[in-house]
């Protein structure tokens, strides 16, 4: 008789065809599994990599002043060097992945159970109930301080504060006596990524069409313009003059993303404006979303998909005043600022999040990449990070992690304050003041960046209640410590004691930014409501994404509002006025004499960003501030811009000496200034083009 055994284990021909219902082969299996894997982990890739790209670039830009070297040369050698530190790491992936054995697809990963809330001690419940009354409290009357209702600042402040100090307790006791889990989060699936990558594209494709006028364009991509066809960085003044006035008050040139987008169009040979808004944006918008998908994964206990859908929509709606977040998201991500507050921040508190869960080399390296790209993008980096980090610090101090903190914040705070220290030793620091006049409270900071109204009072839910909601441990102890940190900031007169020992004055109503307000917002849906069945709970959870969403949309101005300042364009297009950009165009072809171009403010203030060829009387009237308003310099460009714009009409006895002293070569109007143009002649110019309706202009040149 035949061995039974030996049969059934028997080795079988390979059946080329499976057949329908069959699993797949071990090959196609594993092929799967690695294609889950790219999937699963492609946002901290994208977002990693990019961070530590732009880092050196920094650092290059940095050294090049030792050398002197262009910009050019500085992006080639960055470029070198990025696809050195590519091939590294592919090999380093490569061999690690060598000496493991092959994992199941990432898509069959069990699911990750709710995060358990637990019982909680008597004392916990009722200090539980005090923070949420005191929290309730001081969103409400802080979402009502901005509007008609008269409320002193003192009832949020005091209230938030105390919210703030019971929440961290709260969470403290919670760490102190539970068990650290393990794993302290759970991997993104390739599902969960797949949607971020998808809805990050989605962000970026939404870049291309819509533009906001902002008057700081003309310094940050005017920069760019001015790198991109001189090939040279300017240590000097570059609006007023060809780097020759002193530096304006955001010298030292410390930031280096104006420097990377002129030596990228200089390498590529495109156009600046087209480098930056056509290339560049994009990639921008869609790293800081998937950098807001990464903190959100990372901190949200459940419904982390539910809870990124309304964060993003949090700041494609909630936009309109200057200084909402969702104006500085994707309409202003190229400012350096907008990326900083978009993208760094969330990172940096996850970077943090990491280094304190397993205090890897990886996190440290990560902070310290992250912290030299934020230097990169803005100055502001100097002030809000020490804030950042010291909130996260001092959170962990509480639970006795001092050496991690102290090891955390030399890690992100060493690079941004040590440039600028070397920089003013060796440059020179900025002589001007003007600019720093500007001061906002602690109520009308709240009113500027978290709103007011039922917007106002859901960003302060998200602040004193995020804590409560975060994944326990330490994404709950560094919300904590966020909210408190804020909270003090929000007490009448510690702005004020600030603003007085910094002088940063006129910046310092960016330190909400310091929040990750958009992931708060977000984790608001993960509450865990009471209910019988885990399906109830969701529908709960979806119920409350869908009341957020919705009062977004009816009391919150949306990006894509004219109220916003947002133009909605059916292609792609520059991020200014498109009759504005056009006339820019044609004055630059015009045949023009040597000296200044006067025309309308809007005109001027547009061309810089157009060409650096062409040098305007007044790139923006709020910079003279940097220059003395009461100096000749100010007062002669003040009152021939007003003579072009057709605000005022000076006599020509008025307008010929500061024709002379600015050596105004070119006047172009509007064909409805009349007395303009009627005056012009007098002045010794002559009319040589002419420009038809819509935006129909006439130019005059310097007779002789």
């Amino acid at each position: 008789m035949a061995n039974v055994d030996s049969i059934a284990v028997a080795p079988a021909e390979p059946d080329p065809t499976p057949r329908s219902g069959q699993a797949p082969r071990p090959s196609r299996a594993r092929g799967l599994s690695r294609v889950g894997a790219l999937v699963a982990h492609a946002p901290a890739v994208l977002t990693d990599g990019a961070v530590i790209a732009f880092a050196l670039f920094t650092v290059l830009y940095h050294l090049a002043f030792l050398g002197d070297l262009r910009p050019s040369v500085t992006f080639r050698i960055w470029l070198v060097a990025c696809v050195v530190l590519a091939v590294v790491a592919v090999l380093r992936a490569r061999r690690r992945a060598g000496t493991r054995t092959d994992s199941a697809p990432t898509d069959s990963a069990p699911a990750v159970p709710e995060e358990p809330d637990g019982a909680r001690p008597a004392t916990d419940r009722r200090l539980l109930i005090g923070v949420l009354v005191a929290a309730v409290v001081a969103s409400v009357s802080a979402g009502a301080a901005g509007t008609s209702i008269d409320l002193t600042w003192w009832i949020p402040a005091v209230a938030g504060l105390l919210a703030a100090v019971g929440g961290l307790l709260l969470v403290r006791q919670a760490w102190l006596r539970g068990p650290v889990p393990a794993p302290a989060a759970p991997a993104p699936t390739a599902a969960q990524s797949a949607y971020a990558l998808v809805v990050s594209v989605l962000v970026g494709i939404s870049s291309f069409f819509m533009a906001r006028n902002t008057p700081d364009d003309v310094y940050y991509v005017g920069k760019s313009v001015w790198i991109a066809e001189r090939d040279l960085i300017p240590l000097n003044d570059f609006l007023f003059s060809e780097n020759v006035l002193p530096a304006m008050g955001s010298q030292p040139p410390i930031p280096s993303i104006e420097v990377f987008d002129g030596a990228f169009a200089n390498v590529v040979g495109i156009h600046a404006s087209s480098a930056l808004w056509y290339v560049l944006l994009p990639i921008m918008a869609m790293l800081a979303a998937l950098a807001l998908w990464r903190l959100t994964h990372r901190w949200a206990p459940r419904r982390v998909l539910l809870a990124f859908t309304v964060a993003i929509a949090y700041l494609y709606l909630v936009a309109g005043d200057d200084a909402a977040l969702g104006t500085f998201h994707l309409l202003r991500l190229h400012e350096g600022k907008g990326m900083f507050v978009s993208a760094v921040i969330p990172l940096m508190w996850l970077y943090l999040t990491e280094w304190f869960d397993t205090r890897s080399r990886r996190s440290l390296v990560l902070i310290v990449a992250l912290s030299i790209t934020a230097i990169g993008l803005t100055n502001t980096a100097a002030i809000i990070l020490p804030m950042l980090v010291g909130a996260a610090g001092f959170a962990m101090l509480l639970v006795g992690r001092w050496k991690a903190a102290v090891v955390a914040a030399v890690a992100a705070l060493a690079y941004p304050i040590g440039s600028l220290v070397v920089s003013r030793l060796v440059l020179g620091g900025m002589t001007a003041t003007g600019a720093d006049d500007a001061f906002f409270d602690a109520a009308y900071t709240y009113r500027r960046t978290l709103l007011f109204g039922v917007v106002g009072v859901i960003s302060g839910l998200a602040l004193w209640c995020g804590a409560l909601l975060a994944r326990r441990r330490t994404p709950a102890l560094l919300a904590a410590g966020a909210a408190l940190a804020l909270s003090v900031l929000f007490v009448p007169g510690v702005l004020e004691v600030l603003s007085a020992l910094s002088g940063i004055s006129v910046v310092l109503w960016r330190v909400p930014w310091l929040l990750a307000l958009p992931t708060l917002i977000g984790l608001l849906c993960t509450v865990r409501v009471p209910a019988p069945s885990r399906a109830l709970r969701r529908a709960a959870s979806g119920a409350i994404a869908v009341l957020l969403v919705a009062s977004f949309a009816l009391f919150a101005t949306p990006m894509w509002s004219s109220k916003s300042w947002v133009e909605v364009h059916p292609r792609p297009t520059w991020k200014l006025p498109q009759q504005r950009q056009a006339i820019a165009f044609w004055i630059k072809g015009l045949d023009r004499p040597e000296g200044l171009l006067l025309a309308p403010k809007t005109i001027m203030r547009t061309t810089p960003i157009v060409t650096s060829e062409v040098r305007v009387v007044l790139p923006r009237d709020f910079y003279l501030v940097e220059y003395d308003l009461n100096s000749q310099f100010a007062k002669d460009r003040l009152l021939l811009s007003e003579f072009a714009d057709g605000t005022a009409s000076p006599t020509p006895a008025e307008l010929t000496p500061a024709l002379d002293r600015l050596d105004v070569g070119t006047i172009c109007v509007y064909n409805g200034n009349r007395y303009a143009r009627d005056t012009a002649p007098k002045l010794g110019y002559q009319e040589f083009a002419k420009r038809p309706s819509p935006g129909g202009m006439t130019c005059f040149r310097r007779a002789g």
